[in-house]
């Protein structure tokens, strides 16, 4: 099956900016989450087209590569775009080096084979208290990191590389075919640029080593679902003594069991008893910060009836401002009545009226008007 296109999957313009690419994904992310759709196969297709059109879009140099080459750009040995077999970052790096030259990809080699190290992503699921308080989260990440025993050469301590006498240390070679040149990663090298012919023993000559990091996430208060904290220089680490890449924290919040969030404001169903809902009183209710507050139900509330608790909702990021709490009443049938109870009951129906049902009777007397309407025996053929 062919992907869409990804400014189709947005439903912008290809010369959108990228505040209407972040507002085009906030808005149809938050119509299409799993858990707005639970069950729901076709929004979380849905959702997850989103995020792959916007991580495309909203990355400049990607986007440049998609809007001249199309998907194409982002296929494994896709037909006709990349080198059959190539890798992602291979083929993302050329590309990048005809748009920018050598300082364009996420991948950035030099002559001689020094390279940055790769973007890393790391999920972390928080909670809404987290969102609401902020916090500061400890992590660990597993990356490559430069060796510090050959701080990133590759060789043994006290040698040093040698330059690879294939390509002169610049790490690709160029054939001529006809009137084309052709230009490839050195297969003596590697693209390096230079041989090792003592390795470091701690990395094998990788100039890498694997190792567990602790790590530090400053969450800050108002964040939403989705949002992305970068930690620069916290990536995997460069070749050769090149700049490390970096961590991109993704932040998703489990669902609450209480409140619901859409935007800075906050949701809350709470049951009443019918009684409650007829006589009126008030209710306590929690807000997210653990405070109680008492809410005043009037006399004669109906279900899904709202109530605004004004700044009691979610701060907004790197704001002063906070968002408000809604609560919703539900009005409650009651259930597994004594006699007594449907005794009552059966006396307050006998002595009911249409001032005391006052929706009900409106709407029996339309339903009636709509009968008279086809005279009382139907609708006429």
């Amino acid at each position: 099956m062919s992907k869409r296109d990804y400014y189709e999957v947005l439903g912008v313009p290809k010369d959108a900016d990228e505040a209407a690419l972040k507002s085009a994904f906030r808005k149809q992310a938050m119509q299409h989450h799993p858990d707005k759709n639970p069950g729901n196969k076709e929004a979380e297709v849905k959702f997850k087209e989103l995020n792959e059109a916007y991580q495309v879009l909203s990355d400049p140099n990607k986007r440049a590569a998609y809007n001249q080459y199309g998907h194409r750009a982002f296929e494994n040995g896709g037909g006709g775009g990349g080198p059959q077999g190539a890798e992602f970052g291979d083929f993302m790096s050329d590309i990048f080096d005809q748009f920018f030259g050598q300082g364009g990809g996420g991948r950035q080699r030099t002559q001689g084979g020094r390279e940055r190290g790769a973007d890393m992503r790391y999920n972390l699921e928080i909670t809404l208290e987290d969102t609401f308080k902020g916090k500061t989260a400890s992590i660990r990440v597993p990356t490559a990191v430069t060796c510090e025993t050959c701080t990133g050469t590759g060789a043994k301590p006290g040698s040093k590389p040698k330059q690879c006498g294939t390509c002169g240390g610049y790490g690709r070679v160029r054939a001529s075919q006809g009137f084309f040149s052709i230009e490839r990663t050195c297969p003596t090298c590697n693209g390096r640029g230079d041989v090792i012919d003592d390795p470091c023993k701690a990395c094998n000559g990788a100039g890498r080593v694997m190792k567990d990091r602790n790590l530090s996430v400053n969450v800050p208060a108002g964040v939403e679902d989705g949002t992305r904290i970068r930690l620069a220089g916290e990536g995997e680490g460069g070749t050769k003594g090149g700049p490390s890449g970096d961590l991109y924290i993704f932040l998703s919040v489990k669902p609450h069991h209480i409140f619901q969030r859409e935007g800075s404001d906050l949701f809350c169903r709470v049951p009443i008893s019918m009684t409650k809902a007829a006589l009126g009183g008030e209710v306590e209710v929690v807000t997210l910060d653990g405070a109680k507050t008492m809410v005043k139900i009037p006399e004669g509330t109906q279900t899904a009836k709202q109530f605004r608790l004004r700044r009691k909702g979610m701060p907004v990021l790197r704001s002063s401002d906070v968002g408000d709490l809604y609560i919703q009443v539900q009005v409650e049938t009651p259930m597994n009545l004594t006699r007594r109870q449907r005794e009552l009951l059966a006396e307050f129906e006998r002595e009911s009226s249409g001032e005391t049902h006052p929706e009900s009777a409106g709407f029996f007397d339309r339903m009636k008007g709509f009968f008279d309407g086809f005279g009382g025996a139907g609708p006429k053929t």
